[in-house]
């Protein structure tokens, strides 16, 4: 499902480039507010969903207001802080038979390029490595918001999504046909440099 990446794009566009460079610039992720979530969504046995969290990440996005089509986002996440609200199936999950964490103990996506549509619709393509594997998956991307906030700083936020196929990245695990996939949401909230 695609989803509205640069809501600001048209009206920065009639507005002209002093307002594009009011808010273009690169921003670290809010870590100290913790105001990001990678969350994930996995059927269980076609019976129920699972649902989880990834405590532990960092990155930085470049934002072009001018051309969008420049902006990247770089992300590293930290496999062992895997969150699903039960201690020994989060265990599981760190376990050879999913994330594999001792031998894998990070997941890294690097944008490669973002591509934006007539009508403000965008993706962004770049390289997940999990579990040892690279390969190239796309994020539709939607800005949530962006200006001054109350501490004289400059914030931007988006949200994310894409789905993921577990035998793509090499994770042994088969729960049957209803958990091949898995679906994931990410939201940051920036601190522009």
């Amino acid at each position: 499902m695609k989803k509205v990446l640069l809501a600001s794009a048209i009206s920065m566009a009639l507005a002209g480039a002093a307002y594009a460079d009011e808010h273009s610039g690169t921003y670290a992720f809010d870590t100290k507010g913790t105001h990001q979530f990678i969350t994930f969504k996995i059927s269980h046995l076609g019976f129920s969903w699972l649902y989880g969290r990834f405590n532990d990440f960092d990155g930085q996005f470049v934002y072009d207001a001018e051309n969008p089509e420049n902006s990247s986002v770089n992300v590293t996440i930290d496999t062992s802080s895997v969150d699903s609200n039960h201690a020994e199936r989060d265990k599981h999950l760190r376990s050879e038979d999913f994330l594999y964490v001792d031998e894998f103990p990070q997941a890294t996506f690097k944008s490669k390029r973002v591509v934006v549509d007539d009508g403000g619709e965008a993706d962004i393509i770049g390289d997940l490595t999990l579990r040892g594997v690279t390969k190239e998956i796309t994020l539709d991307a939607e800005m949530v918001g962006h200006g001054a906030d109350p501490w004289g700083g400059y914030r931007m936020g988006f949200e994310a999504e894409t789905e993921l196929r577990l035998k793509d990245f090499g994770i042994p695990m088969d729960l049957g046909k209803a958990s091949e996939t898995v679906e994931m949401i990410i939201s940051v909230e920036g601190i522009r440099q």
